[in-house]
């Protein structure tokens, strides 16, 4: 993980440097704007990954001379299944046309995303999954 914070790290300087150039010479503000709002996002990601480092040990990546075979093994735990996200996308969308079409669309849009993020948060609490 070292090499991926090195690269967010080093590709926040070149955006930085983009985004002064690009602001003194176009004079566009949306532009510069997204430009230094992509240098804070990359900052942001190349410390996490940095700082993360750190704490982990040195993985198969972070070895030059590494083959494919010596990053095989067990990543982590993922969930095989949720319907929570469903339910978070469509109190989302739900959401999303309450700013389009009135902002009383909120209060049925509200309580679909507390349920699916409840869920989401409770999934392995509850239920068939409690053990896991």
């Amino acid at each position: 993980m070292k090499i991926q914070g090195k690269m967010f790290i080093w590709l926040s300087v070149f955006v930085l440097a983009m985004a002064i150039v690009y602001g003194v010479w176009s004079k566009e503000p949306a532009g510069t704007t997204a430009l230094f709002l992509a240098f804070g996002l990359c900052i942001m990601v190349g410390y996490y990954l940095a700082f993360t480092a750190r704490r982990v040990d040195a993985g198969a990546q972070d070895n030059e001379n590494a083959e494919v075979s010596d990053d095989a093994g067990e990543l982590g735990f993922f969930s095989p299944h949720s319907w929570q996200p469903l339910s978070l996308a469509v109190g989302g969308a739900l959401a999303f046309l309450g700013v389009v079409f009135g902002w009383w669309l909120m209060y049925f849009s509200a309580p679909v995303i507390l349920v699916g993020l409840f869920g989401w948060v409770f999934e392995y609490y509850r239920g068939e999954n409690r053990t896991q």
